[in-house]
């Protein structure tokens, strides 16, 4: 009895092994995670101050300073100095203009360029054909010391002759006009224009 006991026992341990092995042998869901890097790579121009220029030279240059329309109020005018990069290369201009008020012959007349509401010395940084512009503020009409006190203050100005690295550029003054106070213009730094 011991030997068929033995046996069924046996018997009894391999369906339980099979039965066993059957569960594990069943469908086994396994996660596989595959990661796929893509590379865009793109050419982009800019124009911040990070970006490496030499400094804009009068010849490269090409301007214009024009009214600013509606700008009229309590003796003071605002007229706009445009410049406009004309060259192949970067160029960049920082802080105010310096420049010269040129008569109608292009006699220099009295001229006294200072930094007017955030002057600072932001570098702006022009690519070809980008423009820059840089605003001033001033009288037209209000004599001050040292101007004439009957008519026009100070002879017409019919340019406003601007010295950038070396050179100089003409930008023609739309409409022409006098600059009262021996010729003063409150300029702000150069930003970019819009």
């Amino acid at each position: 009895m011991v030997g068929r006991r033995a046996r069924t026992g046996l018997v009894l341990a391999a369906l339980g092994l099979t039965a066993a092995g059957c569960g594990l042998g069943g469908t086994k869901t396994v996660t596989v995670v595959e990661t796929q890097t893509t590379t865009t790579i793109r050419t982009v121009t800019t124009t911040g101050p990070g970006v490496s220029a030499k400094p804009c030279t009068g010849g490269r240059l090409a301007g214009n300073f024009s009214l600013v329309p509606g700008s009229a109020g309590a003796g003071q005018i605002v007229y706009a100095l445009t410049l406009k990069n004309t060259s192949s290369s970067p160029c960049a201009l920082r802080g105010i203009p310096h420049a010269t008020l040129l008569g109608a012959t292009g006699a220099a007349l009295p001229t006294h360029v200072t930094a007017g509401g955030a002057g600072g010395t932001r570098r702006v940084v022009l690519q070809p054909g980008a423009s820059a512009v840089a605003q001033a503020r001033f009288s037209a009409t209000v004599a001050g010391q040292g101007d004439s006190q009957s008519g026009t203050c100070q002879p017409e100005a019919h340019t406003l002759q601007v010295t950038a690295g070396g050179g100089a550029t003409d930008a023609a003054i739309k409409p022409p006009t006098s600059v009262c106070e021996q010729g003063t213009l409150n300029f702000e730094s150069f930003d970019y224009a819009g």
